[in-house]
C-alpha cells in the first residue's frame, strides 16, 4: 500500500459525505499539514510579499486542524488530548520549484474545501460542530481568494 500524502489524504477527506471522529481526524492531520504545504510554497517562489501571503494562509490551517480539535471533543462529550505520534502531519510532495500553473489549482482546492466543510456541516446533527465547520469552511474561501492574490503578484513581476 502506498504511504498517504497529504494531496492523497485530502483527497481521501474530501470525498466523505459526513464526518465521524475517524474523518475529523483525517482531515485535522490535513488541515496541520496544510501549514506545512503553504509554508513549502512560500519558500520557493522568491517573493516577500506573496510569501507572507501563503505563510498567513498556513498558520491558519493550524487553525483549522485546532477547531477541529474542539469538534472532536463535542463529538466525543470529553476532552479530546491528540496524541501527536499517533497523528503525524502529512509529507509535502512538492517539486523544487513552483510553476505559476499550481496556482489556479490551488484556489480551486480550497474554494472545494469551503464547499466540503458545508457539506459535512449540513449533515452534523450537533449544531456546534456545524458551527466549528463553517467557521473552518468559510476561512477556505478567503485563503483561495490570498491564492488568487499570490498568482497576481507573481504574474506582475
Amino acid at each position: 500500500m502506498t504511504e498517504l500524502n497529504f494531496f492523497k489524504a485530502a483527497a481521501q477527506v474530501g470525498a466523505l459525505e459526513t464526518l465521524d471522529v475517524e474523518g475529523m481526524e483525517l482531515l485535522m492531520r490535513v488541515e496541520f499539514s496544510g501549514e506545512d504545504f503553504y509554508f513549502a510554497l512560500a519558500e520557493r517562489i522568491g517573493n516577500d510579499e506573496a510569501a507572507d501571503l501563503l505563510r498567513k494562509n498556513g498558520r491558519e490551517e493550524t487553525g483549522h486542524a485546532r477547531r477541529l480539535e474542539r469538534a472532536i471533543a463535542l463529538k466525543l462529550g470529553r476532552e479530546y488530548e491528540r496524541a501527536e505520534e499517533a497523528h503525524p502531519r502529512f509529507s509535502i510532495p512538492l517539486p523544487d520549484t513552483i510553476d505559476a500553473a499550481l496556482f489556479p489549482v490551488i484556489v480551486q482546492a480550497e474554494l472545494d474545501g469551503d464547499a466540503g466543510y458545508q457539506r459535512w456541516a449540513d449533515h452534523e446533527p450537533n449544531a456546534d460542530v456545524a458551527k466549528l465547520l463553517r467557521q473552518n469552511g468559510r476561512e477556505e474561501t478567503v485563503h483561495g481568494e490570498r491564492v488568487r492574490r499570490v498568482a497576481e503578484i507573481l504574474n506582475a513581476s
